[in-house]
């Protein structure tokens, strides 16, 4: 893991697309600002294992998605 300090107004590129900048520190929590192309998805951590959850969850039970449609003989 890369450990990064940054202030206020300060930025992290990623890449050639994408920018994090610290907009504000308030106790322990910081505001961040994102500027990413929109085919890229941002989610909060607990968002994102959230859907691969629920992406897994609704992949059970369907062996084989082939078996499912219809055989042309």
């Amino acid at each position: 893991m890369l450990v990064l300090t940054r202030k206020t107004g300060e930025s992290i590129q990623i890449g050639d697309d994408i920018e994090l900048t610290v907009i504000s520190v308030k106790g322990d929590q910081i505001k961040l600002g994102i500027n990413a192309p929109k085919n890229v998805d941002i989610h909060r951590k607990e968002v994102y294992l959230s859907i691969q959850k629920e992406n897994t969850e609704a992949s059970k039970g369907i062996d084989n998605l082939f078996n499912l449609l219809p055989k042309n003989e």
